[in-house]
């Protein structure tokens, strides 16, 4: 078994909680003989109990195995453990028990017992329709459209007719559903590439792109999910293009979609939580607190309405946005010490690869990690969470998110007094931002400030840093310009140098003066 397999063995046996262990144990018991020498299990409890693969420790433990046989017996573990898992899981998941029922009457079928086969194929083709699973419905009714044709079972008159155009209607959805998931997938990878727009040049390319992709099929048309597929398209689309009031139509709708049909969160919860992580962060964008409180408070009640325990990738992410969210808030209310109470909790996350997050979302943690110790005063640790991002070899996603990190780290410096660092720095960034075509006009103003520091008397820096606040307020309104005060609020952050304050105590005198105006 390749090391590769080996690993994921490992990671398999560790993802199990106690009642699988539990499960499984019995599952092998109870389907081999009493006296029978398991050997696949005793290398299950090693494995448990060492959680790692030495395999000199394994021909000691398990006796009358050779070495040649280990690659067999890890591979027959792996398949077992999927077997176990399954049966334990096929209650919980919806998409399991349609797939284990259609597998039933494939048995019943090949056992010439037609009748039986066509009654538990009916049965899950009316679950498989209610819970808007088109392509299993379609498998089915192909399948009864075979047994119809090839055997005469006293099917009521009319049958072949009505399963032809059964067929050719989930054919349609399917293939609706399926224009509009590719087009959401490909804007989604585009974000991940370029973020959010910066130009006019990059606005009209996503909007012809978009344009281009679009499918035919209207939103009245399409069945639950190419509903919740079109919203996501059009979110994608206006979010990279700064729409924010339009991507929060969809947003909306999108979760009120969910909301209309709670049973649907059962069948696809993952997706219903990634519609309220997008509404959230667009309240956030447009700076909307009271319904972004409104809406956190509502991902608050999702362990009421689905068992996190029973689905470990829905916990990571229910887990994901509850910390992404947690630190937005304290982002808009000022809070940014009081933030700081989360890091712990999620570097633990991080540092045990608990839920598997990807680079990408280790990425973001870290920039807003470092924003909340940079919004507190402690400079010092948000350019250790800042090198996070910068010292990665190229990474191919999130040129945005590298950008801002390299300009905060520039005025972490520079709060640190490591004013030549930051002299020698600001070339190799404004080199990487034209490189990534990030330099945006509030940028370019950001950095003839730093590159003059080094020649400013200390008595005229506060001259300095209005001078600075004044240029970029009179850009905040245009275009494309107003994305970097939303990751870095640069504005506050000169605000805080010419009151002599500190950063927190701006945003949260900002905070409570539109608490009280509005």
């Amino acid at each position: 078994m390749p090391k590769q397999k080996t690993d994921d063995l490992l990671k398999l046996v560790a993802s199990l909680n106690r009642a699988e262990k539990r499960h499984f144990r019995l599952f092998v018991k109870r389907n081999q003989q009493a006296n029978a020498e398991i050997l696949f299990l005793q290398l299950f409890d090693i494995l448990e109990r060492t959680g790692e693969y030495d395999e000199e420790y394994l021909l000691k433990r398990i006796t009358n195995i050779k070495k040649s046989q280990l690659s067999n017996l890890k591979a027959h573990l792996y398949k077992q453990l999927l077997t176990s898992l399954r049966l334990l899981n096929r209650n919980k998941d919806e998409a399991i028990l349609l797939r284990e029922n259609l597998d039933y009457a494939r048995i019943l079928y090949n056992k010439a017992l037609y009748r039986q086969s066509l009654d538990v194929l009916d049965k899950t083709k009316k679950r498989a329709l209610e819970v808007e699973a088109h392509t299993v419905a379609l498998e089915i009714a192909q399948f009864e459209k075979m047994i119809e044709g090839q055997y005469i079972t006293r099917s009521i008159e009319g049958r072949a007719e009505e399963l032809g155009e059964q067929c050719t209607e989930l054919a349609g959805k399917i293939s609706d559903t399926d224009a509009y998931s590719n087009l959401a997938l490909r804007l989604y990878g585009l974000y991940l590439k370029i973020g959010l727009v910066s130009n006019e040049q990059d606005f009209f390319m996503v909007k012809s792109f978009f344009r281009g992709q679009l499918p035919k099929a209207n939103y009245d048309s399409l069945d639950f999910w190419g509903k919740i597929y079109y919203c996501q398209a059009y979110t994608w689309m206006h979010l990279m293009c700064h729409e924010y009031p339009l991507c929060y139509r969809f947003t909306q709708r999108w979760v009120e979609l969910f909301e209309e049909k709670p049973h649907m969160i059962e069948a696809n919860a993952p997706l219903y939580l990634k519609g309220i992580h997008n509404n959230l962060a667009t309240l956030f964008n447009m700076w909307q607190y009271d319904k972004f409180d409104e809406q956190l408070q509502m991902l608050d009640l999702f362990p009421h309405k689905f068992d996190l325990t029973s689905n470990v990738n829905v916990a990571s992410l229910y887990s994901l946005y509850q910390f992404d969210h947690q630190i937005r808030k304290h982002y808009m209310e000022g809070t940014f010490k009081e933030g700081l109470g989360l890091v712990p909790e999620i570097a633990e996350v991080i540092r045990t690869n608990k839920y598997n997050w990807d680079d990408h979302r280790i990425m973001i943690f870290n920039y807003r990690i470092a924003c909340l110790y940079f919004g507190s005063g402690d400079n010092d640790s948000a350019i250790d969470y800042l090198n996070e991002i910068i010292n990665q070899r190229s990474p191919n996603y999130r040129s945005d998110i590298q950008a801002y990190a390299r300009i905060l780290s520039l005025i972490c410096h520079f709060e640190m007094g490591n004013v030549q660092l930051v002299e020698y720095q600001v070339k190799s960034v404004y080199r990487f931002l034209a490189k990534v075509e990030h330099l945006q006009e509030t940028q370019q103003y950001i950095f003839r400030f730093l590159r003059r520091i080094p020649r400013i008397r200390e008595e005229q820096l506060r001259d300095e840093f209005r001078k600075l606040k004044r240029k970029l307020d009179s850009i905040t309104a245009k275009p494309f310009e107003s994305r970097p005060f939303t990751f870095l609020d640069i504005p506050s952050w000169l605000q805080a140098k010419i009151e002599d304050k500190t950063v927190q105590e701006v945003i949260r005198e900002k905070f409570e003066e539109n608490r009280e105006n509005g």
